[in-house]
């Protein structure tokens, strides 16, 4: 249906109130009419000009960039250590590395891409045997395997998050560790003992997989796991005895200080024009604000709050009194009506956001209208486009989960970010965009903005994303929603998807239950018995109580080796009190091992599930659907931040500290429905608290270790006696990977 009307029609709705880090580099386009056969015979492009300074002598990391989503993380592993690092396109040779000179190892990131892939990207053979020290890390570790005479194959069961391997602790790589760690593993493709390179030997074991091999003579190491991510608990260790054991690196290498770097790069790029930046609240373009305000004088910078109809409670007034501190002007507008009605052109016709159910169509609606409503802004306020740059908080995770040229060309599209939209895109072509914070993660512009004077409110608020709570009510047009599970599990098995999936998950998750005849189910009661970890084996071992898990007919997105993933939920419940939270979480990091379907596992509060989900509550982005998150929403973060008490007058802790955030997100089921009345009407909220350090990877919180579970036994309680229409409150215990830290 398209509306009637002019998207900036702001007549309704509009209530305007006044109240360094170094250059990215940009990956550099392949020279099609200058290549040249590398020792396989395959063509490998030059890359000319590489923008990193030619020397005589120096300590310096080459990372070669193959588009995996933690690869950023890398760089900044090496720079915590005291070591210079510089990106390169992966088509970078090994001769452009020595002669640029100073170099003292080279790094290869891990990536989406199988080995084998048609269009798989490869490397220059002779990286292997330059001379320098080599760490090959995911993909970057097959290729090494690979490239010196082994293989990869594909096993049936994946790995997707923390997992704990044995290493061989005599080599260097992994000096002084203790022989059982544990690690990030998300990978599909595998190296077994059989297929190890010539002259390679096994230096770590994730059961039957090799998760990593070295040639100590040729100082050549591979590792299946991400030792840059925080799920990795050592390592930072590792990369410690890789640069200074291995490549004999001194740590002597201090990065000039950050902030300066910033203020010069904003005042290069703007000269003597003026900045308009948007401030949603969050940490993010609060530093940005602050840091153009530092470089430019806040006479130069305009700074709007945009209230798209999609905040929190009362979450404008607090955007506006925490600007105040920074003495920095706001102009605040209302342009919820806009948003809600803003279309984006489909095959037929047009959509608007609030028809839509699409978690991607609704990120781009809402990224793209930003812009159009800015410029309506800048229209009332009477700024000349002519004379402002776009000043954007924009993080490097934003970047790499859009994929942006900015950050990587070979990553895997994850999200699109509100602002990495294609209009965003256009803007930065024509260098009319000024972002300063670029090549930072989420901490390090927490440390930034203790430098510029922020205070503690704004420099620890949890994250909140650009487009609100838009993002965190999944939406559906569909009653009775058709699942899509496909591969070698269901091939053999034409049977009822539901009923035959919700068998296997029981099969692998009351394994203590009995030999099932069915051999598909016994594989799955074995599998899930040698995938946990020896500790849990036990615990399970001696389960005598029953675990349902359900699938939910939703989709959510993840991060599944290094790609995006697209895929389904699962609810597990029992009426085992206290609640065995253990080996619940244990049980939810097998599942997507098991399953390749499922992405996310949660756990429903209240008594055991017993019926299947078979259709959802027809939702959309309308008022009183947000206004129903708003006040879940709004009651849970009252429960963390001790702003609560219960009905017998207790004051609850602050715990806020304790997690990074803690989305809570709206999804269209009622697990509880009356089967006699027809249709769904009731939604359920899931919470989401979340620990990380790096914004990249992390782990979901897990009760009585990082929260109280009477903090969340009261949640539960308040929100469903304070919200109507509410049928169950969840937990999300899914690490990232496999699961976003938001469901869209």
């Amino acid at each position: 249906m398209k509306r009637s009307g002019s998207l900036l029609d702001t007549s309704e709705d509009s209530q305007h109130s006044t109240n360094k880090a170094p250059p990215t580099k940009k990956a550099l386009e392949d020279n099609s009419k200058d290549m040249s056969l590398n020792d396989s015979g395959s063509h490998v492009s030059l890359v000319e000009n590489l923008p990193v300074e030619k020397v005589e002598h120096g300590e310096r990391v080459a990372i070669l960039d193959f588009g995996a989503q933690y690869g950023k993380v890398i760089d900044r592993r090496v720079r915590e250590l005291r070591v210079q690092s510089e990106m390169f396109p992966l088509n970078t040779t090994a001769k452009q590395i020595l002669d640029l000179g100073g170099f003292k190892a080279i790094i290869i990131s891990g990536g989406p891409n199988s080995v084998y892939d048609p269009e798989a990207p490869t490397i220059d053979p002779k990286i292997f045997n330059c001379g320098l020290p080599v760490l090959g890390i995911c993909y970057g570790f097959q290729l090494m395997n690979r490239i010196n005479g082994g293989s990869v194959t594909r096993e049936q069961i994946r790995e997707d998050g923390a997992c704990e391997i044995k290493i061989n602790n005599s080599v260097k790589l992994f000096d002084e560790l203790e022989e059982v760690q544990t690690v990030l593993l998300t990978h599909g493709d595998s190296v077994s003992e059989s297929t190890v390179a010539d002259g390679f030997t096994v230096i770590a074991r994730s059961g039957h997989h090799v998760a990593g091999i070295c040639n100590e003579v040729r100082q050549l190491y591979g590792v299946q796991f991400h030792p840059e991510v925080d799920l990795t608990v050592h390592g930072s260790k590792m990369f410690q005895n890789f640069l200074f054991k291995v490549a004999g690196c001194c740590g002597n290498f201090t990065i000039q200080n950050r902030e300066q770097a910033c203020i010069a790069e904003i005042k290069q790029i703007v000269g003597d024009k003026k900045v308009l930046v948007m401030v949603s609240g969050g940490v993010d373009s609060a530093v940005c604000a602050a840091l153009l305000s530092r470089a430019l004088g806040p006479n130069r910078v305009t700074a709007i709050h945009i209230d798209n109809g999609f905040m929190r409670h009362e979450e404008s007034d607090a955007v506006e009194k925490s600007l105040a501190a920074l003495n920095l002007p706001l102009h605040r507008f209302n342009y919820g009506t806009t948003f809600r009605s803003s279309t984006e052109h489909m095959k037929y016709g047009e959509l608007s956001l609030d028809e839509c159910d699409d978690p991607e169509l609704k990120r781009r609606i809402i990224g793209n209208t930003f812009i159009r409503v800015k410029d309506a802004v800048m229209k009332e306020l009477k700024i000349n486009h002519d004379e402002y740059f776009l000043g954007q908080g924009t993080l490097r995770p934003d970047l790499i989960e859009s994929a942006s040229a900015l950050a990587s060309g070979h990553a895997d599209t994850i999200k699109t970010h509100h602002n990495d939209t294609h209009l965003v895109r256009e803007l930065r072509k024509e260098g009319k965009v000024v972002e300063p914070l670029k090549d930072f993660h989420k901490d390090e512009v927490r440390e930034l903005g203790k430098d510029l004077g922020l205070p503690e409110s704004i420099v620890q608020r949890h994250p909140f994303p650009g487009p609100g709570l838009a993002i965190r009510i999944l939406c559906s047009s569909d009653r009775r929603p058709e699942f899509s599970f496909t591969g070698p599990l269901y091939e053999q098995n034409p049977v009822n998807v539901i009923a035959f999936t919700e068998k296997f998950l029981d099969a692998a998750l009351n394994p203590s239950q009995g030999y099932y005849e069915n051999q598909i189910f016994e594989v799955a009661r074995m599998n899930a018995l040698a995938t946990l970890s020896e500790n849990d084996r036990e615990i399970a071992s001696k389960q005598t109580f029953q675990v349902n898990a359900h699938i939910l007919p939703i989709k959510t997105v993840g991060v599944q080796g290094d790609a995006r993933s697209y895929s389904y939920s699962v609810a597990l419940s029992t009426d085992e009190r206290p609640i065995p939270w253990k080996l619940l979480f244990a049980y939810a990091s097998v599942i997507p091992k098991l399953h390749y379907g499922v992405n996310r596992v949660c756990y429903a509060f209240g008594p055991k599930i017993d019926s299947s989900i078979d259709d959802l509550t027809r939702t959309f982005l309308v008022p009183h659907t947000v206004t129903k998150l708003q006040m879940a929403d709004h009651i849970a973060n009252n429960i963390l931040f001790g702003r609560h008490r219960n009905s017998n007058g207790a004051q609850f802790p602050n715990v806020g500290s304790r997690i990074s955030q803690m989305p809570v997100v709206m999804i269209p089921i009622d697990f509880d429905r009356d089967r006699t009345v027809a249709g769904s009407y009731r939604h359920s909220i899931v919470l989401r608290p979340f620990v990380t350090s790096d914004f990249m990877t992390g782990q979901a919180a897990i009760p009585g270790v990082h929260l109280p579970e009477e903090t969340l036994l009261e949640m539960d309680h308040a929100i469903r006696t304070g919200v109507i229409g509410i049928s169950r409150v969840l937990l999300d215990m899914t690490c990232k990977p496999p699961g976003t830290t938001e469901w869209e």
